[in-house]
């Protein structure tokens, strides 16, 4: 057999958190992810750098390629020595057509794995409160396709044995033929109150349940426009959803939020806002690095190299504590020559950075405001004393000049820049025409200004025109200063500089 390998996964339902761990790997090795509609795709984050991704579509009411097509391809792929990622919604083994796909490969002496995975039969019913058996309803259920070819002249589907069947009766893909599955169903003896729910786009952000019976639900489907993807759930259990709606209930679901931070900061922000529900969706536009002026290396090194003489030392934030130690450590500066200064954090996860160290801070101000930082160090400052001040290179000049007023002796350096990222942003672009974003937060004033420029760079007029549809979550006064000098409306207001009090803010 070929040494190259394909790989045919399923990506689960929608939720890109159903994905197992074998299929995650899958798509971590592949050389080409070959994907469609139902696979989320979230998870083509995980590609290895220089991967290549096909979109092979299939709609209900056209195919990008044809199934043989599909096929044809991932043979072609892998006899170019390629590692080959299918990744299929749901389960590739129910109604997946992965065994005409394995067929093929097998023919032509291909290596090739079958990973499993979440049904969507079985997980989107649950994300709507609906277990597909309770022991007061049933013990069975049966997956049945909701649609077939098109010219066959029978069905498959024994329809007077189904509807008399006691078990849970689970559709896929079958909204187009509502009307016929309701009608057989009754023919063949099922009574016409059978509670039926269905849920469209079931564990994705845009998750929509409609209940009903055999009798009012194709009605209730034409009224509310109802379209695929979307399963269908006839029996008894459809009952236990007012009861035990679980997903939809959270007080962020269904709600999209931006996420400007810089990514190696926005794993908090983005784990919480996915507890509570929503969908986050990470545009970093601030990437931190080494200052890149010459002027600002000579001041910031020879300030480190004498970090010894400094009686304060100052960090304002995470991404300056791990500048600061990443450039001793270049410098090849004893982090003991700090010995005698005495630290100042602000904020508790600058503070949190320092402590990981093994160093202590003598206070923790709440929140980056001058005249907040100085109220809480004035009765320990002395006249005289000599301060490091390790900031971001467009710090504000405003807390270093109060501080030489008050008679300290103030160096401050540029311990790193924030550089405008505009990686991933066609996909943000895309969301705010399309009105599928409903919340944009800011963490700091640049993220403010970087969102902004990114936006005009990736071919935006009018940034603010395109923002206006979103609610504005901001952290801290100062940022929501910048946002609203900007032109933009903040909804949302953190007044302390944490993610906990920035999320709460958005359902509170």
């Amino acid at each position: 057999m070929s040494k190259a390998s394909v790989y045919l996964v399923g990506a689960g339902p929608g939720d890109p958190k159903l994905i197992t761990l074998r299929g995650l790997e899958a798509i971590q090795r592949a050389d080409v992810v070959v994907y469609d509609r139902l696979a989320n795709p979230r998870l083509l984050r995980h590609m290895k750098p220089g991967a290549e991704k096909i979109f092979v579509g299939k709609l209900p009411d056209k195919h990008m390629l044809k199934q043989e097509e599909i096929n044809q391809l991932l043979v072609d792929l892998a006899l170019q020595g390629k590692t080959v990622t299918r990744l299929k919604g749901g389960d590739p083994s129910v109604f997946g057509r992965v065994g005409e796909e394995a067929e093929l490969l097998a023919e032509h002496g291909i290596r090739y794995e079958i990973v499993p995975g979440i049904t969507s039969a079985i997980a989107v019913p649950a994300y709507a409160g609906i277990p597909v058996t309770h022991r007061d309803f049933t013990s069975s259920f049966s997956i049945v396709t909701g649609h077939e070819y098109k010219n066959k002249t029978y069905s498959n589907v024994n329809w007077p044995n189904l509807a008399q069947a006691s078990g849970t009766l689970i559709f896929l893909m079958g909204v187009a033929n509502l009307e016929t599955i309701c009608k057989s169903l009754v023919e063949g003896g099922k009574p016409a109150d059978t509670p039926v729910a269905l849920i469209r786009w079931g564990t994705w952000m845009e998750q929509e349940t409609l209940t009903g019976t055999l009798t009012d639900i194709v009605e209730k489907v034409r009224a509310a426009g109802f379209q695929s993807p979307a399963v269908t759930i006839v029996g008894q259990v459809v009952k236990l959803r007012e009861k035990l709606a679980w997903f939809e209930t959270k007080p962020l679901f269904g709600r999209r939020i931006l996420v400007t931070r810089a990514r190696s900061q926005a794993s908090e922000l983005v784990v919480q806002i996915e507890e509570l529900g929503g969908e986050a969706v990470e545009f970093p536009v601030i990437r931190t690095q080494p200052s890149s002026r010459p002027e600002a290396q000579q001041a910031r090194d020879a300030a480190l190299n004498r970090l010894g003489s400094f009686d304060w030392i100052v960090f304002t934030s995470v991404n300056g504590v791990d500048a600061f130690f990443e450039r001793l450590k270049e410098l090849r500066v004893d982090i003991r020559a700090m010995a005698g200064a005495r630290l100042v954090a602000v904020g508790p996860k600058t503070a949190a950075a320092l402590e990981a160290r093994g160093l202590l801070v003598e206070a923790i101000p709440p929140v980056f405001q001058g005249d907040a930082l100085l109220e809480s160090l004035a009765p320990q400052l002395k006249a005289g004393e000599r301060v490091l001040l390790a900031t971001a290179d467009i710090a504000r000049t405003y807390l270093p000049d109060k501080m030489r007023e008050m008679g300290l002796d103030v160096t401050k350096i540029d311990i790193y820049e924030n550089v405008l990222e505009t990686e991933g942003g066609d996909e943000i672009v895309d969301f705010l025409r399309k009105g599928q974003l409903h919340i944009v937060t800011f963490t700091s004033s640049s993220t403010v200004t970087n969102l902004l420029e990114a936006l005009k760079r990736l071919g935006v007029e009018s940034p603010l025109e395109l923002l206006q549809g979103c609610k504005i979550a901001c952290i801290g006064p100062m940022t929501a200063q910048t946002a609203e000098k900007a032109g933009l409306k903040v909804d949302y207001l953190a007044k302390e500089a944490t993610v906990d009090a920035l999320v709460q803010s958005l359902y509170a």
